[in-house]
């Protein structure tokens, strides 16, 4: 019996779509931060790498659609941060953004990193995006490539480029 597991120090990926929402800006280029530092220690060229900024974290599974639609992508990281205001519009956003994300990933059967922060306040967000919490970009891209050797095991395909 083969044992399946993805390696992260040897991810099989083809073309790699990190999206990242505007909202939050300064949450999220941290993320990025973090899913680009994880993308060159996997050895991934920058050339494979498309990032695509949208408006906010809502925005996220219809840009997650098109890219997996488009065949292009082997691995789809999504970077967000929703933080908890007054009204319950962070349940709807939050929720939504999670939900689409994972339908994505199911019906196209492409690996999907979730890296959308859902904080109480700005000091948490900070401290997921590089502080003390450590960078949840990074660790959603490791865990999309990681998701991506083991599909690529599972179906026998070789990645896309």
């Amino acid at each position: 019996m083969a044992d399946i597991q993805g390696s992260p120090g040897a991810p099989r990926a083809g073309r790699v779509a990190v999206l990242v929402s505007r909202f939050n800006e300064m949450v999220t280029n941290l993320l990025l931060e973090g899913a680009r530092a994880c993308l060159r220690e996997h050895k991934v060229p920058d050339g494979k790498v498309d990032v695509v900024w949208v408006p906010g974290a809502f925005e996220l599974p219809v840009a997650a659609e098109v890219a997996a639609a488009s065949g292009r992508y082997t691995v789809i990281v999504a970077l967000g941060c929703v933080i908890r205001g007054e009204t319950a519009h962070f349940e709807y956003v939050a929720g939504e953004a999670a939900r689409g994300l994972a339908n994505v990933s199911i019906a196209h059967r492409v690996s999907v990193g979730f890296g959308v922060l859902t904080t109480e306040t700005l000091e948490q967000a900070m401290a997921r995006a590089g502080g003390r919490g450590g960078n949840k970009g990074y660790e959603a891209t490791e865990a999309a490539l990681t998701t991506a050797a083991v599909l690529s095991q599972l179906t026998g395909a070789a990645p896309r480029d």
